[in-house]
């Protein structure tokens, strides 16, 4: 798997870069200091990468824009975002233009390998301690918390829900409601988001807690 690490600070890169080639099959072919550097070898390479991991904060050209131009021009690279948990309010924006990811720069390294995994398998991963962090903090700076989570997913994101329970790809989604594969990746991530859960898996496990769909 062919992967390339964004990030400002070569400390962190150097570190990183050591720990993701302890694993088979991984191996990082290029490093960029900021975006504008990334974006170069990107719209210059014969090969797209497997997986980018993306800072956001960085000089000359942050990990959102990178990202959106990245993303506007190879809508099939994965980037994985690289975050500090203060970072949170960037999240919907890179949502929307189709990050595969996020991960906070606390992790556990086993969250950069379940992330990687998750990629593989053509599914999207959400770091567990931003998962948890953001829920404390909906949790504590709302006097009222819904108690039902479901009310707050929309009719086309419970849609997309039901049909992933039932076992269908992004494609097969997008072609049964007749909307892009863009678009069921977009409601997929804010599924995640919405319901504080870090893979396909855990979805399907929410949906059956709440009773949102029958189990035949």
């Amino acid at each position: 798997m062919d992967i390339w690490l964004v990030d400002d600070h070569q400390l962190f890169r150097t570190g990183f870069r050591t720990l993701l080639q302890r694993i088979e099959g991984v191996k990082v072919t290029f490093e960029a200091s900021d975006g504008e550097q990334f974006m170069q070898h990107l719209t210059t390479s014969e090969k797209a990468p497997d997986i980018v991991f993306m800072d956001i904060s960085m000089p000359n050209m942050n990990g959102i824009q990178a990202t959106e131009a990245a993303l506007a021009a190879m809508p099939d690279v994965s980037i994985i975002i690289l975050s500090m948990f203060g970072e949170r309010e960037y999240y919907s924006r890179l949502i929307n233009v189709g990050i595969k990811g996020f991960l906070l720069k606390s992790c556990d390294f086993s969250e950069v390998e379940k992330a990687i995994q998750a990629i593989a398998d053509g599914e999207m991963y959400f770091s567990e301690e931003l998962l948890e962090q953001m829920n404390a903090t909906n949790n504590s700076s709302s006097s009222a918390v819904n108690e039902n989570e479901e009310d707050q997913l929309s009719d086309r994101e419970l849609d997309v829900l039901a049909l992933i329970c039932s076992g269908e790809s992004n494609q097969e989604i997008a072609d049964h409601l007749f909307i892009s594969k863009r678009t069921v990746e977009k409601h997929r991530a804010n599924l995640l988001l919405k319901t504080r859960s870090t893979n396909t898996a855990s979805l399907v496990v929410y949906a059956v807690k709440q009773g949102l769909f029958p189990i035949d």
